[in-house]
């Protein structure tokens, strides 16, 4: 039994003491590399649709883009709850309050997983007609949505089963069952289109399936667990107290991701007018964007960890310590990323189609929106920092206005003025650069309320 315990444990991380940049580094490099895979997924769909199936059908997947983004920043966001209360009830050693919360996320985690798969079914051909979607690849893009809608119940497990995980500290086992699920993901994906011609269906189930595989792998750990984070089916029940707590920080994180989601469905409705060439430009880049996007997205879950544990125990100093971390940290990588993107742009670009046309449109992308794609890093840690600290609503309205409000004045005003897809393009460094300013200055009022001295 000691032994088992002895190597569950060394899996956690106490993040209320010891060297406080180490350990966000080695909790950060699993989160990117789980990031960089779940990116992968995606990307292997598009890979194999647009060289081995037709550039049709690499826009009828990058049309979804926007949908499932939606989906899965939704199930992020309302996940984030359920991290920042066991985190805090770990940190204040309040084992009770831990493992109703943990016992309330898996069950609300697959019951949400359901109603998202029927509301799927139903929703996807309404939501892609009025997205104004070309005739000639709706019905590919339809069988994508309705088929990865059926894999949410997996999704929504993998995704607060991992939250769970990262709250005590640890983002490997989460880390190496996505290498299990990527390699299975990539295997059928060609399968599937390359031997049984399924084209986008094909890439969808591929993708389903080894996503589900990864929930599952997540759930027998937390049922297995020897620690405090152990999961007992018999004790899976909803703890209103706990549900509304965790729902009280996680759904604006989640609505105001649907919020960015539905802004972005504007600016990809308006882009749909442009031909199938420039969306399989757009789609590419976007793919490779999406990878430092995603390199911000796990430090911002980094923090939230850091700042929740911290909060819970008192220890405000490394609070702030792990803010200025994680913000040089996101600077210096998403810079680095971007650069190098930059130099091997059209080799990047031609590992989805070798048109010159699709490349072309890409790199015109890349040279909008990598300048400032660290503005976008920093608004992420700003918000993660203050959902740790439990501001929830606050940032949520300030994101709204300066990601979706201001993107849509922009479309309804400088861009009706000035049609074109670059000026439809400048709308996300712009809102990027407003979001970073005015959650910085939040912040900035948030860390000025707390003691400066850690508790004794």
């Amino acid at each position: 039994m000691s032994s088992a315990v002895s190597r569950q444990s060394r899996y956690q991380m106490d993040m209320c003491s010891g060297p406080l940049l180490r350990k966000i580094i080695w909790f950060a490099i699993p989160l990117v590399c789980s990031g960089v895979l779940q990116f992968l997924f995606n990307t292997a769909d598009l890979i194999v649709v647009g060289r081995f199936a037709s550039y049709q059908a690499l826009a009828a997947v990058g049309v979804t883009g926007s949908i499932i983004h939606l989906l899965i920043i939704v199930c992020l966001g309302v996940s984030v709850g359920a991290n920042v209360l066991v985190a805090r009830y770990l940190g204040a050693k309040e084992r009770s309050k831990v493992l109703r919360s943990i016992h309330t996320a898996v069950l609300f985690s697959l019951l949400g997983g359901v109603f998202l798969a029927f509301l799927g079914f139903f929703v996807s051909r309404p939501v892609l007609t009025l997205m104004k979607t070309p005739g000639d690849i709706i019905d590919m893009s339809v069988t994508y949505m309705r088929i990865y809608f059926a894999g949410m119940p997996g999704i929504m497990l993998y995704n607060f089963g991992s939250a769970i995980l990262r709250a005590s500290g640890d983002t490997r086992r989460p880390f190496y069952f996505l290498i299990a699920a990527g390699i299975i993901n990539v295997v059928l994906n060609l399968f599937f289109v390359v031997v049984c011609h399924w084209s986008v269906g094909g890439v969808a189930t591929a993708t389903i399936v080894s996503q589900i595989i990864a929930g599952l792998l997540i759930l027998r750990v937390l049922l297995t667990s020897r620690t405090v984070c152990r999961v007992r089916i018999a004790q899976l029940k909803i703890h209103w107290r706990y549900l509304k707590d965790m729902l009280w920080i996680g759904v604006p994180a989640g609505f105001q991701g649907a919020c960015f989601s539905l802004a972005n469905l504007w600016v990809q409705t308006a882009m749909n007018s442009y031909g199938p060439e420039v969306l399989a430009g757009n789609t590419a880049a976007a793919s490779w964007e999406g990878i430092g996007f995603l390199i911000s997205t796990a430090l911002g879950q980094t923090l939230v960890s850091f700042v929740s544990q911290n909060y819970g125990g008192k220890e405000y100093g490394r609070i702030r310590k792990s803010i200025k971390y994680c913000n040089v940290l996101c600077v210096a990588s998403t810079g680095i990323f971007c650069l190098l993107l930059w130099i091997f742009a059209e080799e990047m670009l031609g590992l989805f189609n070798k048109d010159p046309e699709v490349i072309r449109w890409g790199v015109l992308k890349f040279s909008i929106l990598l300048p400032l794609m660290f503005t976008c890093g920093l608004q992420e840690i700003f918000v993660s920092a203050l959902r740790g600290l439990g501001h929830s609503i606050g940032p949520t309205f300030v994101m709204i206005f300066c990601i979706c409000i201001l993107r849509l004045i922009w479309i309804f005003t400088i861009y009706r003025m000035a049609p074109s897809y670059s000026m439809l393009l400048y709308t996300f460094p712009f809102s990027w650069s407003c979001a970073a300013l005015f959650t910085g200055i939040y912040l900035r009022y948030a860390l000025k309320k707390l003691p400066r001295r850690s508790a004794v």
